[in-house]
């Protein structure tokens, strides 16, 4: 694991490390061979022209995508955990819908 990817997952707090590893394994199990880096200072996971990320953020763990548009039937389906133009902020009271965040990911990544 490149050195600042694992600086920055070191400094994640105990309480959102589960979150995160969660998203950090879903991505990689679909897509094995995306190429992992820092690219926007945050875990960023490419596969071609598609992209998502995983961010420590100060009360949520987002999931920024390349493709807002991948957002739309999440936002919809699960309108309680705040989501901006590209992201969703998953708060440690949020539970993790994967079926719907795989979709999502598999949007943005085979764009």
């Amino acid at each position: 694991m490149e050195a600042k990817l694992e600086s920055y997952i070191n400094l994640i707090l105990n309480n959102r490390i589960d979150k995160f590893n969660t998203l950090h394994n879903l991505i990689l199990k679909h897509y094995p061979n995306a190429v992992v880096d820092m690219k926007y200072k945050m875990p960023t996971y490419h596969v071609d022209q598609g992209w998502v990320a995983l961010a420590n953020q100060k009360n949520y763990i987002s999931l920024y995508t390349c493709l807002p548009e991948a957002l739309d039937v999440f936002k919809k389906t699960h309108p309680k955990i705040n989501t901006g133009k590209g992201c969703i902020n998953f708060k440690e009271t949020n539970e993790l819908p994967l079926e719907d965040i795989e979709q999502v990911i598999k949007l943005a990544m085979e764009r």
